[in-house]
């Protein structure tokens, strides 16, 4: 009968118990079972909070998981608003075209572009987001006096404001599509290095088919984000707190 090689005490290592001729086959059972065990208990613990981690990272910062990274130069570096690379890019001209407008006295910080069918929806809300962050608006619906001329209006509210933007919505295309006022007023804005499209319940893509040169012209989308957003991106963009001169 063979007999254990250990002290009392046990082996003083693995190599020696796996020596043992008694303790060989338990050593190597229970170095198998810990070690399935361990690997169990590893893989388990390490999913689960992989698991719960990426989950928390993608519920708890959008920002990221938008692909909106970076702060343009003209951003505070306080403000909780965050940017793509695109939008960066798109809005650096206008904002460089702002920096020069802003010695001139009595503009207007946007000239709001949208469809008639809109001025009580979708624009009037982005106009009362837009003043209620210290924007001041060039709005048909306030700014038109009555019996005045529409596009002589226009034409004004154009000239005295820094960036004019256009909300691109389905009532908007068929604006162009039927070459109405709106159609009037994105001429003259594409004119000029000042223009934003907001797309607000469309698309880029079927802005292009109507208008071929506005839907060439990057821009901003509720798409993509929020129209309260937008309008915090757009009174970043206008503001002349952060321009030195």
């Amino acid at each position: 009968m063979s007999r254990c090689t250990a002290p009392i005490r046990g082996h003083n290592s693995a190599s020696a118990a796996e020596n043992c001729p008694v303790c060989r086959y338990k050593s190597r059972g229970y170095s198998s079972y810990s070690s399935n065990y361990d690997s169990y208990n590893s893989s388990r613990f390490s999913s689960s909070s992989g698991s719960n981690g990426s989950s928390s990272t993608s519920r708890g910062n959008y920002n990221v998981s938008k692909g909106r990274t970076i702060k343009p130069s003209w951003s505070r570096s306080t403000s909780p608003i965050y940017y793509t690379p695109a939008e960066v890019k798109t809005l650096t001209p206008v904002r460089e075209n702002v920096e020069k407008r802003v010695v001139k006295e009595d503009l207007r910080d946007v000239f709001l572009c949208h469809a008639w069918d809109d001025r009580k929806g979708s624009a009037k809300d982005l106009h009362d987001l837009l003043e209620l962050k210290g924007v001041s608006v060039w709005f048909s619906e306030k700014d038109v006096i009555i019996g005045s001329s529409l596009l002589r209006e226009i034409d004004k509210g154009l000239a005295r404001s820094k960036v004019g933007i256009v909300l691109v919505t389905p009532k908007f295309l068929e604006r162009i599509k039927n070459e109405g006022i709106a159609d009037k007023e994105l001429s003259a804005l594409l004119a000029r290095d000042l223009l934003v499209p907001i797309v607000h319940e469309t698309t880029f893509e079927e802005l292009r088919d109507e208008s071929p040169l506005l839907g060439s012209r990057s821009g901003l989308s509720t798409l993509e984000d929020s129209m309260e957003n937008i309008a915090s991106k757009l009174a970043e963009l206008v503001s002349d707190k952060l321009i030195v001169i």
